[in-house]
């Protein structure tokens, strides 16, 4: 029996860290299939991404991209990101104070939450981090990081409906089955589950102070959770991808950790981290300005997008952020210092 339709419940897809989670169901054949299931973790295709699978090295602008700025065609710093079934997207345009909303096609985006300036209002944010679209509740949850809180916002009318957690240093989160909320504290090192209607969370992931071993986490960024609820933390300080199944003790390194650097075992600054139904890994490597591609058990990656440099052009990437799949496969990036994402379509 299915728990919960996670498409129905999202109507999208989220960056780095909103994907995929089991639920019991008898119509599941594989776990490589997606297409037999009824549910899709947040920020997922709803296809199958082939093992050597590529992408377009030419990205297209389907956002910003005309300069810093706090114009309706502009961006300035964005962060998370969130793609509905629409193909619509949601921005956390932080350096803006602001939640933007670019519709499939569109040259203006629309601003749905916040663009009044820094402020603790009810119709203001602080710096942004990440966003999440509830379509069951119809709302949008941010990580409003400069107030320190988790925040739920109407998309009725723009206005903050109620602070979901505090005194909360986060900059990424995502949600799991029947709502449960993944959030990670990146002043205490850890990621914790809130469940849906719950005040107090459960350490998912680190909860250990901050360090290198296995058990810890060092600044982490962004959480991805996969269908059987395993985390997968980008752990910015230790320069790596770790993976907590579910109850574990400790984590294992599925990216990275090899110090910091721009060879194909390092990474320098991870950021957005997704996870297909190979358990391949994808990660957005800041300041190597390019995509990697881990596969499952691999001691080394490839780079998918990027590599050629910091820059501006079409197949360049200036600082990535933020990955999202869309439910064709084509890959989202944040491109954070060129102001703008890049949409690169899968060959």
């Amino acid at each position: 029996m299915l728990i919960i339709n996670v498409l129905q419940h999202y109507g999208g897809y989220k960056c780095d860290v909103f994907f995929r989670r089991t639920f019991t169901t008898t119509s599941v054949q594989s776990k490589n299939n997606y297409e037999d299931l009824d549910i899709l973790p947040l920020r997922g295709s709803s296809r199958d991404i082939p093992l050597n699978a590529k992408w377009s090295q030419t990205g297209v602008t389907v956002a910003g991209g005309n300069g810093l700025g706090d114009g309706t065609n502009q961006l300035n710093s964005p962060n998370g990101l969130f793609v509905d079934n629409e193909q619509n997207i949601y921005i956390a345009d932080s350096s803006n104070h602001r939640i933007v909303e670019w519709k499939s096609d569109a040259t203006n985006g629309t601003v749905v939450v916040g663009g009044y300036g820094r402020g603790t209002g009810d119709y203001l944010l602080d710096s942004p981090q990440d966003i999440i679209v509830d379509k069951e509740t119809d709302s949008i949850i941010i990580a409003d990081y400069g107030n320190q809180r988790v925040v739920r916002w109407s998309r009725r009318d723009g206005k903050r409906e109620e602070t979901l957690i505090s005194d909360f240093y986060s900059y990424g989160l995502t949600m799991g089955e029947q709502g449960s909320l993944y959030v990670v504290d990146s002043r205490k090192h850890e990621v914790r589950r809130y469940e849906k209607g719950g005040t107090q969370g459960k350490v998912v992931a680190g909860g250990n102070g901050q360090g290198n071993s296995l058990n810890q986490l060092n600044n982490p960024f962004f959480v991805f959770v996969d269908r059987e609820r395993s985390v997968y933390v980008s752990d910015y300080g230790n320069y790596r991808v770790i993976k907590w199944k579910e109850g574990a003790t400790q984590g294992t390194v599925v990216a990275g950790g090899q110090g910091r650097g721009n060879s194909i075992t390092q990474l320098t600054v991870p950021r957005g981290v997704l996870v297909d139904q190979l358990e391949t890994v994808y990660v957005a490597d800041q300041q190597n300005h390019r995509v990697m591609r881990w596969l499952s058990g691999a001691k080394q990656g490839s780079v998918i997008i990027g590599g050629n440099g910091e820059g501006d052009k079409p197949n360049q990437l200036n600082s990535p952020i933020c990955l999202s799949f869309d439910r064709h496969g084509n890959l989202y990036v944040v491109d954070r210092d060129n102001h703008r994402v890049q949409r690169f379509d899968l060959q």
